[in-house]
């Protein structure tokens, strides 16, 4: 009987635990899920931020983050030199990510390159100066001066990581350009890849990401960019088909198991409070929308050594299009700037009179703009150019609702509409932004 009680006991005890717990749990599911709801909604996004102890105000204190990626590999006498060397940027206020390719061959030496030394030469090539890894400060030095940009954190990634990741995502689907056969027993490499759309596994991936050229001396067709160019292109395609990879959401179980891989097996400056808030907004990351480049400039022989000399004017415009932040301008900005420019004369008051700003960065976009609203009957009193923008604006500068605004934004397919200060001289301003298509 006593055995009965203390059963009986044990059961109340037991429910009261579970209940206990049950109400623990409800708290926490309640706790939880308004926090997911004041970080945007039941989102992957939300739910990240949530559970690695992020506000409403953590994006607005993120800034864009700039890493210098370096790709190493072994060239023989016991010493390594970076393979592969690329800029990778990403601004989480305005999801903006760029990835740009540094051919191994740049010169960066201070002398005169027609004078230097071979040896010289040989030395201030760009991979050369990160040489074993001894040189990491002078490589991020010479790499933030060539660009100007400041770029304070570096990775250096081997082959047997990039092989792990592309397994662990079960390999990548990925369209070879090229016919790819060479070997050279000397490297133990062997590339062996058929042209087309394949399932890429881990050493499908070295293979792909160290071509340069065949055995018989053809490469990449001119077009795509021959030997390192192109190899470079197929490097930041590769990367970018396997971010897209990663992004999916079946694969969100499987970022732990990557983010451990890469911390153990990467040399880095990065620690995990340096990037763990930027995890919820890169996920939302659509890689379809990265920006790629390669640093402009021309291979060329010079005393006996081949190196690549950079653009510095065609560098300073990739660098503007890749890694500067655009700027939203409010209605506040558009009308400082439009009240400190002048037009020329008064044309006739007929509500079609344009002031056409390109904010867009490039130039074949305010022309067809141009065109498009001169054929509907618009007349462009004053073009000029403002800070970047992503978002096209028009702005009605008459005093009067109209609804000419909305045929300007059919004829553009794109603008967001606002009112502005009257101006005599102007009836509307529009600011083309990035968001402006010419097709």
């Amino acid at each position: 009987m006593g055995k009965v009680k203390n059963k009986s006991k044990v059961g109340k005890v037991v429910k009261i635990i579970l209940l206990i717990l049950l109400i623990a749990l409800l708290i926490f599911v309640c706790f939880f899920g308004y926090r997911m709801h004041k970080n945007g909604g039941f989102t992957l996004k939300s739910f990240l931020a949530t559970a690695l102890g992020q506000d409403e105000n953590t994006l607005k204190n993120l800034k864009r983050i700039n890493i210098l990626v370096l790709g190493e590999s072994g060239v023989g006498d016991g010493y390594f030199l970076a393979d592969s060397i690329m800029v990778c940027s990403y601004n989480p206020q305005n999801q903006q990510a760029s990835l740009m390719s540094i051919p191994r061959d740049t010169y960066v030496g201070s002398q005169n390159k027609n004078k230097a030394s071979q040896n010289y030469l040989a030395s201030y090539k760009m991979n050369a100066a990160y040489r074993n890894g001894t040189n990491i400060d002078e490589t991020l030095h010479l790499v933030s001066n060539m660009l100007g940009i400041d770029i304070p954190y570096y990775a250096i990634v081997n082959t047997d990581l990039l092989i792990q990741i592309v397994d662990e995502l079960g390999g990548i689907t990925f369209n070879v350009p090229i016919d790819m056969k060479y070997d050279d027993p000397t490297q133990d490499l062997h590339i062996n890849l058929k042209a087309g759309e394949q399932l890429i596994d881990g050493n499908k991936a070295e293979q792909l990401l160290r071509f340069r050229h065949n055995n018989d001396g053809t490469s990449y067709p001119e077009e795509y960019g021959d030997n390192d160019i192109g190899r470079m292109r197929t490097q930041r395609e590769f990367i970018q088909a396997t971010m897209s990879q990663v992004l999916k959401f079946e694969n969100i179980g499987k970022l732990t198991k990557i983010i451990d891989l890469c911390f153990s097996n990467l040399k880095t400056n990065l620690k995990v409070d340096n990037v763990k808030d930027y995890i919820p907004y890169a996920v939302e990351f659509n890689s379809e929308d990265l920006q790629t480049g390669t640093l402009p400039g021309v291979p060329e022989q010079v005393n006996g050594i081949w190196i690549y000399t950079y653009n510095k004017t065609e560098t300073n415009k990739l660098v503007e299009q890749l890694f500067k932040d655009e700027i939203d301008m409010t209605d506040e900005d558009v009308a400082n700037i439009v009240g400190n420019s002048t037009t020329g004369e008064t044309v006739k008051d007929n509500g079609k009179r344009i002031e056409l700003l390109n904010g867009s960065g490039n130039t074949s976009k305010l022309k067809k703009a141009a065109e498009e609203l001169q054929k509907a009957g618009f007349e462009i009193v004053k073009t000029g150019k403002t800070s970047t923008t992503s978002k096209t604006a028009i702005i009605n500068r008459t005093g009067n609702p109209a609804n000419i605004e909305e045929k300007i934004k059919d004829i553009l397919n794109v603008g967001t509409i606002s009112t502005g200060e009257d101006n005599a001289k102007v009836d509307f301003t529009i600011i083309i932004g990035k968001n402006y298509q010419t097709k």
